[in-house]
């Protein structure tokens, strides 16, 4: 049987006969990777890799079993719609050391008081995962651990046991024989996520994938991997810190703009309750460039605190720096500022950061952004009991922004006694008892009312 040659684009999956520094589909470079296959196929080898099944119509399909089930961690139930559901295939990646293979041990509690779960250890010996089990306090009876890395004996194990939930850890490390290229290329990775898809959708078995991250943070193998599965979920945060945010990149069950918020200790990762509380731990009081911005992370809404710092420029050049916030949308925000509200931006360097790790995309962290520079270029501190949000315009005003009652409530419920906002934002809204809220049309005239 000969072999011929095509080309994998890792971004998007696309095949091409012959190499090119560019894909000729998503226009990424550098990113073709050689890859043999079988020019014949055999009987057995089809295009199609359909579930044998009845046909019916979408009224005749009963939905009274519950499909979803309880993980045993709020946080990561939050994420994944209300609990992970049955027959489904979740992928979690984040960078090494960030918790992946840490929470997936720790749910095996809960999980195994209900259900038989077999866990694939392709990075591990038994005995090393017995030590992180250990001292995770993870020692459940239904808990099978197999430490291999051949797809075909890992599904030939899965058929024997007969589990309802199955970790694989992790999907670069495990392979198929019959394929010449090594664990973790592009074929490899793609035809093993396979084999597990048709084994969670054909035995309605739960799968939950590790995958690791590339330099530049994503998953690493073919950008279709992605496209596989259910459900991507991304660990974010700095593995050096303590708190680490679980966020959704996919979910075919739920909402993508979910988040879980956990912290790392010595005993495996902590479900933190009160995001806001955690995340504002420790801030400064009377400090001018600070100022505290009330997010929505899908239904939730967290209170973090934006930092600024500005001093004159050593150079020709202002430089521009920010953590947390999109760099583009910071530049655009201190050119608002100097065009709309007066300051002289183009003389001073601009740091911006969110204290907590927290990455923030929301533009209701416009205006607390924008105060908190301009408290650091007047040197003056903001009151410590207020809270901002809403989004700024390039002419300068203030534009109204959605959930303005879930977000006065969070404030007040965190005991802040002041909020600026928009005045977009004043019609139907039930200020909370002791909450004085200022609203604001623009720039200029909510810098005018703190500073």
């Amino acid at each position: 049987m000969k072999a011929k040659t095509i080309y994998v684009c890792t971004e998007c999956g696309n095949e091409s006969p012959k190499w090119s520094g560019k894909c000729f589909a998503c226009g990424a470079w550098n990113t073709l990777q050689e890859m043999n296959v079988s020019s014949k196929k055999t009987s057995g080898e089809h295009v199609s890799r359909e579930r044998k099944g009845t046909l019916t119509t979408i009224k005749e399909i009963s939905v009274e079993d519950e499909i979803r089930f309880d993980t045993g961690m709020d946080e990561l139930n939050r994420v994944l719609g209300g609990g992970a559901v049955h027959g489904s295939l979740v992928l979690v990646g984040g960078e090494p050391g960030i918790g992946k293979s840490t929470i997936l041990l720790q749910i095996c509690s809960n999980l195994c008081t209900k259900a038989k779960v077999l866990y694939i250890s392709g990075e591990e010996s038994s005995r090393q995962l017995k030590l992180r089990a250990e001292r995770l306090g993870v020692n459940p009876d239904n808990l099978y651990v197999y430490a291999g890395t051949d797809v075909d004996d890992i599904i030939s194990v899965c058929e024997n046991i007969n589990p309802q939930i199955m970790i694989v850890d992790s999907v670069q490390t495990v392979y198929k024989s019959d394929l010449p290229s090594t664990p973790g290329s592009v074929a490899q990775v793609r035809e093993c996520t396979m084999s597990f898809m048709e084994l969670a959708k054909g035995k309605n078995i739960t799968v939950f994938v590790v995958g690791h991250v590339n330099k530049d943070g994503f998953i690493a193998g073919p950008k279709v991997l992605e496209h596989m599965v259910d459900c991507v979920l991304y660990f974010e945060g700095d593995k050096n810190m303590s708190y680490r945010i679980l966020r959704a990149a996919k979910n075919r069950y739920g909402s993508t703009n979910e988040i879980g918020v956990f912290e790392m200790r010595d005993k495996g990762l902590v479900e933190v309750k009160n995001p806001s509380a955690a995340l504002l731990d420790g801030r400064p009081i009377d400090v001018p460039g600070t100022c505290v911005a009330c997010v929505m992370e899908g239904s939730r809404p967290i209170l973090a605190e934006i930092q600024a710092l500005v001093a004159t420029t050593a150079y020709g050049t202002a430089r521009r720096m920010s953590s947390g916030i999109d760099y583009n949308r910071s530049a655009l925000l201190l050119a608002v500022l100097e065009k709309r509200a007066g300051f002289k931006m183009g003389n001073y360097d601009a740091y911006i950061n969110v204290v907590g790790g927290l990455k923030i995309s929301e533009t209701a962290s416009d205006l607390p952004t924008l105060l908190a520079v301009a408290s650091a270029c007047k040197d003056k501190p903001l009151p410590c009991d207020l809270a901002a949000f809403g989004e700024i315009g390039l002419t300068g005003e203030i534009r109204a922004v959605s959930a303005a009652q879930q977000r006065l409530n969070e404030i007040k419920r965190l005991g802040f006694k002041t909020c600026i906002l928009p005045r977009q934002n004043e019609k139907d809204l039930i200020v909370p008892d002791g909450l004085n809220v200022m609203f604001a049309k623009n720039i200029r005239e909510a810098i005018a009312a703190l500073i």
